[in-house]
């Protein structure tokens, strides 16, 4: 019983085989099969390959959630020269609470506003790096993917030492603002506190020193990672007029940022800009200056880099192979089918026209011999005579 249990299985796996066996012998093999196999070889070979370097590439996948961290420090970091002396003018935040930040962190360094050769070579290629950014925004992924990689994008030091006096003041540090909005500006005078929030003191400072044209070698919030081109880097103003205003509004998102190089917590944000002279006789009130004032949007950004699992590599390295095989199988049986049946037609024409002349042939032999019977029998009749004598 368990032979014939057995037997019956192994009868039912057998009739249950997709993949049946021909013998060789009813195997024919052709140069043009051949010659469709080893192209159809070479696309395989080619396709696996390049997918190979598709399962190597990562890509950056983007969630968006509503951000609940309103207790953390916003911390703001620059490296701005501004083309005036540094007793001339002071840096600070004033906050949407009218509360004002110590800028303790703020350093003063006098320098020259005109960069030497080499950073002015350091400022042209952050420039070209920000147009590329702003016609193809894919580029970003690329280096957040390679931002412990990148190049620093500090303003490199100095490699001549010029004679001239030092007329620029060149203001970096960073800032921890309160996570809400506020207004970081640089005007004339240095900060002074005020019971209703804040004032400069710039009675003693000429109108005729003033000078806000400026470069913005870095301007970024939260932590600074290496690589990072953030809108506002590179940013060169220049102004003929003393009493100018320099305005930047600022939208940061604040941004989690997961990849195979590093994790990190940072800010991202969009700018537009506006300039106007201040002219009081003109309409044209305000304060000579460079204002930045930001706004922290309500969602957060989590940028995660992510990698083609293995299982649906192997899934697209099967279906490569089986779909190239198949449509060269198939292509190779309808041309092989057209070419068939333009031979066929052809070698059936022929077929037609000689069986026309060879029935043309007979027909034309049976009507003469119609047309000469009498002279056929004597003839007939005559051999039959000489044979039997």
């Amino acid at each position: 019983m368990r032979r014939l249990t057995k037997k019956k299985a192994l009868s039912l796996v057998k009739e249950l085989d997709a993949f049946p066996k021909v013998p060789d012998s009813y195997v024919e093999t052709s140069a043009a099969g051949g010659t469709v196999s080893l192209i159809a070889f070479t696309f395989m070979a080619v396709l696996a390959f390049l997918e190979f370097f598709v399962y190597r590439d990562t890509w950056m996948n983007y969630e968006y959630e509503v951000d609940k961290d309103f207790s953390s420090k916003l911390r703001i970091n620059m490296d701005i020269t501004v083309a005036m002396k540094c007793q001339y003018i002071g840096a600070d935040v004033l906050d949407l609470a009218e509360t004002m930040v110590a800028s303790d962190g703020i350093e003063y360094e006098p320098v020259h506003f005109e960069l030497s050769p080499q950073q002015k070579f350091w400022h042209k290629t952050l420039l070209h790096i920000q147009e590329r950014l702003r016609e193809e925004h894919s580029l970003q992924n690329v280096l957040f993917k390679t931002t412990m990689k990148g190049s620093p994008t500090a303003l490199p030091p100095r490699e001549d030492n010029p004679s001239q006096p030092l007329e620029s003041c060149r203001i970096h540090g960073h800032l921890y603002v309160n996570k809400v909005a506020g207004n970081f500006h640089i005007t004339v005078g240095k900060a002074i506190p005020h019971p209703r929030g804040h004032a400069h003191l710039a009675a003693l400072v000429s109108h005729e020193t003033y000078n806000f044209s400026h470069r913005i070698d870095h301007f970024s919030f939260g932590e600074k990672l290496p690589g990072i081109i953030n809108p506002l880097d590179g940013t060169e103003k220049v102004s003929n007029e003393h009493n100018h205003m320099f305005q930047y509004f600022i939208t940061i998102v604040p941004t989690k940022l997961n990849t195979y190089q590093m994790a990190a917590e940072t800010n991202q944000y969009s700018v537009t800009e506006r300039e106007r002279v201040i002219d009081h006789a003109a309409g044209s009130h305000g304060v000579s200056g460079i204002f930045m004032k930001y706004d922290i949007s309500s969602l957060m950004v989590k940028i995660t880099e992510q990698h083609m699992p293995l299982w649906k590599f192997f899934i697209r390295l099967c279906g490569i192979v089986g779909g190239i095989f198949s449509t060269t199988g198939m292509l190779h049986g309808m041309v092989g089918f057209i070419v068939d049946v333009i031979c066929c037609r052809f070698q059936l024409g022929v077929h037609r026209q000689r069986e026309e002349g060879l029935l043309d042939g007979q027909n034309n032999g049976e009507n003469n011999e119609q047309d000469n019977g009498p002279a056929d029998l004597t003839g007939n009749h005559t051999q039959c005579l000489e044979a039997e004598s």
